[in-house]
């Protein structure tokens, strides 16, 4: 481990990643690793700014954008523009006092600066380096550019998604959250493989095949049963039900746009709920008398549950029913998620001093350890703020060429 190490005995305490990433999928593998204690050390510049510091997540202020000051907190920030040699140089002076790069870079633009995993290995062999593309680094489609949209649509989890009568459905930022989280726990396997053995290695990461990962499901059914050949076989978009589950919904509630999920498992759950609604006949109806009917009823059923749903509240509904045992919760409004008793209880919402932005709520680390406990520790960066301190206190540079790189356009 490269860092030095925190006091408060953190999980990742003393390892050091360097992220040349930008807008969502890239920094949130390196929020993570930042959040266990990891010293995460963002490269960035002016001249290339991170797109999440740029319209339409900021507009004046590149350090007053949302989105960027809620993926890259405990980040530290150096700017390099890495179109000079120099800067080119220093980065490799920096992974040689490094743990981990993080890159999500198109493939071979990091070979063409110098900073590819043949060039950087050569000058780290125990260096950990993920690299983050949309298709992976090999493949006829490697060069393919792409966002959230095409991993989804290229992973076959958007045409399993919505409703059966409706388009594929588009995931949005959950998708590149979830490749973010793939990365982390590969970077943190390549850690633990180099404490065990001392070598480093290289992590081709794909966006689409890290989603890929969730349709296995949909995957065997075809394979097993035909399902989705688009040969007027089943199906593949379920809306909100489930193959196993019946009544599984999201249903109106009195107010606008208020909803309740509900979601009954086995025949024990079905009794339960008809008794905590009033209608403990339906037990006995011909039609939902055992979970098969129920699923061959589900829009007779949704209807009658629905009439019900409209007369209370979310809370209501879901207070009722999980007083009876069913598994049921409140659609949350962002309002909902905010002020939440039990998501404030258990921290998962932390106040912050934003240099720029003032006083913030942010989301606190999303697991709790007894023994190394995540925490937040700082603000996302502004531009350069931590420039002296990387460049003087860890590569040993003078104040004199601070501001020969300053004016020679090396930081910027």
């Amino acid at each position: 481990m490269t860092a030095k190490s925190n006091p408060n005995r953190t999980a990742l305490s003393g390892v050091r990643v360097l992220d040349l990433t930008n807008l969502l999928a890239g920094p949130f593998p390196s929020l993570l690793l930042a959040l266990l204690g990891a010293e995460v050390i963002k490269i960035e510049s002016e001249a290339q700014l991170d797109a999440a510091r740029r319209p339409p997540y900021a507009y004046d202020d590149p350090d007053a954008s949302p989105v960027f000051n809620t993926i890259n907190l405990n980040k530290l920030s150096v700017q390099l523009n890495l179109k000079e040699p120099e800067a080119i140089r220093l980065v490799h002076g920096l992974v040689s006092i490094s743990d981990a790069v993080v890159e999500n870079m198109r493939p071979g633009v990091m070979d063409r600066l110098g900073l590819g995993y043949q060039q950087l290995g050569k000058i780290n062999p125990t260096l950990v380096f993920a690299s983050i593309t949309g298709a992976g680094g090999t493949g006829p489609e490697s060069s393919y550019p792409g966002y959230a949209p095409a991993f989804n649509a290229l992973s076959g989890l958007g045409h399993l998604t919505g409703y059966p009568d409706g388009p594929p459905g588009e995931l949005h930022d959950s998708i590149d959250c979830r490749v973010g989280a793939t990365a982390a726990f590969a970077i943190l396997s390549g850690l633990f493989h180099r404490l065990r053995t001392g070598e480093g290695q290289f992590i081709d990461l794909s966006s689409r095949e890290s989603i890929a990962m969730f349709t296995g499901e949909a995957l065997m059914d075809f394979s097993m049963n035909g399902n989705g050949a688009g040969n007027g076989t089943t199906s593949i978009r379920r809306g909100n039900r489930s193959p196993g589950m019946a009544p599984h919904g999201c249903y109106p509630c009195k107010g606008q746009d208020a909803w309740v999920t509900i979601a009954v498992s086995d025949d024990t759950e079905w009794q339960a709920f008809c008794g905590a609604i009033g209608h403990p006949e339906w037990i006995s109806e011909p039609e939902f008398r055992d979970s098969s009917l129920r699923q061959k009823n589900q829009e007779t059923l949704d209807l009658l549950i629905g009439d019900w749903t409209q007369t209370k509240s979310p809370n209501e509904a879901t207070k009722l029913l999980q007083s009876a045992g069913v598994a049921a919760a409140p659609s949350m409004t962002r309002p909902d998620l905010a002020n939440d008793p039990h998501l404030i209880a258990r921290g998962a919402w932390q106040r912050l001093e934003h240099p720029v932005l003032g006083r913030q709520t942010v989301q606190g680390p999303p697991w709790i350890l007894s023994e190394t406990p995540a925490s937040i520790h700082s603000p996302s960066p502004l531009l350069g703020q931590h420039n002296e301190y990387v460049l003087q206190g860890l590569l040993g540079a003078s104040k004199a060429e601070l501001a020969e790189w300053l004016d020679a356009g090396v930081l910027n």
